[in-house]
């Protein structure tokens, strides 16, 4: 996610890094080379005009304190102003406390609206929200049959008029519904098309002055760019949405449509999604994002992912495992298991201050993994439990069994005896801090 950008920001900030103090010619000479990184980043020319600005005036007038290196400084001014440019704080999402609360979403077809309607659907259900899910696009064949998959998936209703082609009515009548069936959230997914037109428009407008929704949100592929901004700015002159939900972000390079659109539009980013599962939403924090595009993570993130993902029970047992020396092949699995509940390798890692640049070159793939699930899943209960009596012909077994080498196996072993001697060097407090300090629910 905005690795070039993060490169590119890293690559210049070393330059200062090296300076013995800030005068008007190095930060001239760094403004400069920034204006060029936000530009080839496809960031709204005016908008990358008015950072350029706001940085130099800060910094041309702030003192270098004796503690403060001129890197250091200038790093900070950056991060704060791109925390200014996103937002300086998160939106929340306006929910009624009592009645209806009715989220209408629109944006361009194949921005991933309807995708978004479910994973907003499942975010709501997870904070004890009753939600209902609106079926409003009728002109996109599978659009209907896509949020029916998707409200299975994660067991919430979806309202359809089979049949019925006024958008309107539809949007109207699931109100009337989900006020007669007990469910407090509606969520309206609406019609895209491949480009603005004036018909789109104008039942989208419709829309919302007949039902009248709490929140309007425009869901835009960011990695459009300028065009998602351009979008954007069309979308709410006609409609005037209230938040903004950047798709797509985790194949985003650049950035520019992240860094541009609250500044075009004027409207906070409410939600970034990073992937096809329906669990891949986060609240935008801007500040937190402004962390990750200066590839210094975002452990806050972090921590949250983790408590909302990782097991306290299932922790507990495995605390009490590693301090009598009891971790075997099954344990690693289930630890396995818990770390993938929190997403991607690579997007951890992301996270993870200082992770990105020490692994830069290294490929992290899920797929390796994957691999090692296999491996472990391919040996007898015994052998999970007792990993001593794992010799040559049962080693070749499991490679078969896994689709793997006997390198891959015997790699695999000798990592998990290593970490088992180290497990008994650690003594009953130190291995307690360990599990101790890991954030779980």
């Amino acid at each position: 996610m905005l690795d070039e950008l993060t490169e590119k920001f890293e690559r210049v900030l070393k330059k200062v890094t090296g300076q013995g103090r800030l005068t008007e010619a190095n930060i001239s000479d760094t403004l400069r080379e920034i204006r060029r990184v936000l530009l080839d980043a496809d960031v709204n020319y005016k908008v990358a005009k008015q950072f350029i600005e706001d940085v130099k005036i800060k910094a041309l007038g702030t003192e270098v304190l004796t503690s403060v290196t001129p890197g250091q400084l200038i790093t900070k001014i950056i991060y704060d102003e791109l925390t200014n440019l996103m937002g300086s704080k998160n939106t929340e999402l306006l929910l009624n406390p009592s009645g209806v609360t009715v989220i209408m979403v629109i944006g361009l077809q194949g921005s991933g609206k309807t995708t978004f309607c479910g994973k907003l659907a499942k975010y709501l259900t997870d904070k004890k929200r009753k939600v209902l899910l609106t079926a409003a696009d009728i002109y996109r064949p599978a659009a209907i049959e896509q949020l029916k998959l998707l409200g299975r998936q994660i067991n919430v209703p979806v309202f359809e008029l089979t049949g019925e082609k006024n958008a309107v009515k539809i949007a109207a009548d699931s109100i009337s519904f989900a006020k007669e069936n007990g469910l407090n959230t509606v969520i309206i997914d609406t019609a895209g098309r491949l480009h603005i037109d004036e018909f789109m428009m104008n039942e989208v407008a419709s829309i919302k002055e007949n039902v009248k929704p709490d929140e309007t949100l425009f869901v835009v592929d960011s990695m459009t760019g300028q065009d998602a901004v351009n979008s954007a700015r069309a979308f709410h002159e006609k409609v005037e949405f209230d938040g903004i939900v950047l798709t797509k972000l985790d194949g985003d390079a650049r950035g520019g449509c992240a860094l541009s659109i609250r500044a075009v539009v004027e409207r906070p980013i409410k939600f970034i999604s990073l992937g096809e599962k329906l669990d891949s939403i986060e609240v935008f924090h801007p500040e937190r994002l402004a962390s990750r595009i200066l590839g210094k993570g975002d452990i806050v993130s972090f921590v949250e992912k983790a408590q909302r993902e990782l097991d306290e029970k299932e922790a507990a047992i495995l605390e009490k495992k590693f301090r009598t020396n009891q971790f075997d092949f099954d344990d690693f699995l289930k630890q396995i298991k818990m770390i993938k509940k929190m997403g991607s390798l690579k997007s951890l890692l992301a996270m993870i201050p200082g992770a990105n640049a020490a692994l830069k070159n290294v490929n992290v793939d899920d797929k390796q993994v994957s691999k090692v699930e296999a491996i472990i899943q391919s040996m007898t209960k015994e052998e999970r439990s007792k990993p001593k009596i794992l010799n040559g012909s049962r080693r070749s077994r499991i490679a078969r069994g896994s689709g793997t080498t006997i390198q891959d196996v015997n790699r695999l072993i000798k990592q998990f005896n290593e970490m088992q001697k180290m497990v008994k060097m650690l003594n009953t407090k130190s291995a307690k801090n360990l599990f101790g300090n890991m954030p779980i629910r």
